[in-house]
């Protein structure tokens, strides 16, 4: 019997960070372990090219990388004609990332096969009225919308086609649970956010926070881990409220240094915000990383977030400019902190990739 056939269309892939490239890894690992056939298209994302060369080879799948181009028109059109290339050859296509979405919709029109279009937010929350109507437009051409959580799905609800929510995994074996916190880091409680600095992940509202939770608890410390794109300006931030020396950011960390961090936290903040050109927070993966090693979290409502931590169990949800509200939020998981602990771990094991490929699976069989 011949293996069903995948092209997976993403507009990120690993190595390079991203939630997204995170999400289409593990999809496109675990799909091919359910025994499909799967061939991934994806943009080359490192001039240099040997990282991801390396990477590819080591898969048990097929990767095309679409070359870097100095003018990134020539990339969109590669990018149109590999898709429609892998269309020809393959039983279900899945999209995932925004540019994915109109190149498969478009070569759907060409090629009759079974769509599945996966959304994470961003990319259908789009200030631009034209690019609303351009992403609204290709979903339509799709056999089969999924979306990584129930925020993410009201946002398209206008289009009044069925959605199945399918929340992100983790791979509970890249996250062991540690018995024992490293001293590698000092104070208490430990407060980490992982993702890189920006409006969009929160930092700012937490740092904002910090004056009154140090009244609380005077050692407090939040430690920042990811690509520091605004580490600067909130520095400054920092600074200006008198509580530089309660914040420390540590750049993107190997998944080993970042480990060692998280072992040593008391606590996973993540309190996301709408940033002002649309990009918001579609579910929060490092949430449930965290839980893996038995953190629990304090997250910001009215996001994907909300499908990310079960409030009261693995942590809790606030609103993301409600200082008091974290601050009660961090007694209740320090009065019960084993509990939470526990809690935490079992929640990130009910979203492990083994428990979610099988929804993938009913979903295109």
């Amino acid at each position: 019997m011949n293996k069903k056939r995948i092209l997976l269309v993403t507009s990120e892939f690993p190595p390079q960070p991203g939630g997204i490239g995170n999400h289409a890894y593990y999809l496109a690992l675990y799909l091919t372990k359910k025994d499909f056939n799967v061939t991934v298209v994806a943009d080359q994302r490192d001039s240099e090219n040997a990282s991801e060369i390396a990477f590819d080879a080591a898969l048990p799948f097929a990767v095309t990388r679409i070359a870097i181009k100095r003018f990134r028109f020539l990339m969109y059109f590669n990018r149109v004609v590999k898709t429609l290339s892998g269309f020809k050859k393959a039983d279900t296509i899945i999209a995932t990332g925004k540019f994915s979405l109109w190149a498969v919709a478009a070569c759907s029109l060409l090629y009759k096969r079974q769509t599945l279009a996966v959304l994470h937010g961003t990319e259908v929350n789009f200030k631009s009225l034209m690019l609303r109507k351009s992403i609204n437009l290709a979903l339509k051409q799709f056999n089969k919308i999924t979306a990584v959580s129930r925020y993410t799905r009201q946002l398209v609800a206008h289009l009044e086609k069925e959605v199945t929510v399918i929340p992100n995994g983790i791979d509970l074996n890249a996250w062991p649970q540690t018995k024992e916190a490293t001293n590698s880091l000092h104070g208490f409680p430990i407060i980490t956010t992982v993702g890189r600095v920006s409006e969009r992940k929160g930092q700012k509202q937490i740092i904002k926070i910090l004056p009154e939770l140090l009244k609380q608890y005077p050692n407090a410390q939040y430690h920042c881990v990811g690509i520091p794109t605004e580490a600067p300006q909130l520095q400054e931030l920092a600074a200006n409220l008198g509580v530089a020396n309660h914040v420390k950011f540590h750049g993107a960390l190997t998944h080993t240094n970042l480990k060692h961090v998280l072992g040593a936290t008391n606590i996973f903040a993540m309190l996301s915000v709408e940033s002002t050109s649309g990009d918001i927070e579609g579910f929060g993966i490092a949430i449930l990383e965290a839980n893996a090693m038995g953190i629990p979290a304090i997250g910001s409502r009215n996001c994907g977030i909300e499908d990310a931590i079960s409030n009261g169990y693995s942590g809790f949800l606030v609103s993301s400019n409600h200082g008091q509200e974290f601050c009660v939020a961090v007694a209740q998981i320090l009065s019960k902190e084993a509990a939470f602990k526990q809690q935490a771990r079992h929640w990130a094991e009910q979203h492990d990739w083994q428990q979610i490929i099988k929804k993938y699976v009913a979903l295109i069989s």
